[in-house]
């Protein structure tokens, strides 16, 4: 199962704060044996925004959105999906109750025009569901298998896994994706290319990759450069049977070529 990532939020895009979240929500991805398609980076901007989310919506896609649910001016992911959805925004009686009480174990007056600010953080579009946040309490939404959480990786990474755990745990037993690789040396891509088409038309559901790079090697204690190929096999579900015979028949192919593979 594919899933897709939108991170929203001017600082990444400026360079004043380093994403932390694409690595780790592909690496959370991964632990399930699910997968990111892709990931999207935007500006706190709502037409773009908009844009992007009537986009997923309207393609059905699992998407995980992190940013802009805040409470401030410059927050716009909360009415960017009701406006994507056409739907209201209204106030979530759990996510409101959540907000209130830790008004009350604060000593704060319910009726203040802060508390009232910080309940537009219970504002979703209408028939959303609550992401519970184990950090600070203050919930994310889900509608339609998108997911919202907030931009800070502490509280956004937790929301999250429990999204992946409570929807998805049936998928991630289901799912299964492997791949093998090595360096080839000795060929170009040319000279490997018919091989790759070779070991596709023979397992069926077995993709090939290459990626060419230039590495380094010492001869006689001088660093050289060396023309090299990352060649790999990669499978899901059932295919993942014919991996290990798809990636011998191609590592010989290779061999009997003059090819030189680090295995």
């Amino acid at each position: 199962m594919d899933f897709g990532l939108l991170i929203i939020g001017d600082e990444i895009l400026h360079g004043t704060r380093v994403d932390a979240h694409f690595s780790a929500v592909k690496s959370m991805l991964a632990d399930r044996g699910l997968r990111l398609k892709w990931v999207t980076y935007l500006a706190d901007e709502p037409e773009q925004i908009v844009a992007s989310l009537q986009r997923s919506f309207a393609a059905g896609e699992v998407v995980f959105v992190t940013g802009g649910i805040g409470g401030t001016p410059d927050d716009h992911t909360r009415q960017a999906a009701a406006a994507a959805l056409n739907l209201p925004l209204v106030e979530h009686p759990e996510a409101a109750k959540l907000i209130n009480q830790i008004g009350l174990e604060r000593g704060d007056d319910l009726d203040s025009p802060l508390q009232k600010q910080r309940l537009q953080m219970a504002n979703f579009p209408e028939g959303a569901d609550i992401i519970p946040n184990p950090f600070n309490r203050i919930a994310g939404f889900s509608i339609r298998a998108h997911y919202f959480v907030p931009g800070f990786p502490v509280m956004a990474h937790p929301m999250l896994a429990w999204v992946l755990d409570t929807y998805y745990a049936e998928q991630s037993l289901r799912a299964r994706h492997e791949h093998i690789s090595a360096q080839v040396f000795g060929l170009q891509e040319s000279q490997i290319s018919p091989l790759m088409v070779m070991i596709e038309q023979r397992f069926a559901g077995v993709k090939t990759y290459s990626l060419p790079t230039v590495g380094a090697q010492l001869k006689n204690g001088v660093s050289v450069k060396v023309y090299q190929i990352e060649l790999g096999v990669k499978a899901s579900g059932a295919a993942c049977d014919d991996l290990s015979p798809a990636w011998q028949t191609l590592v010989q192919a290779v061999r009997d070529i003059g090819g030189e593979i680090e295995l």
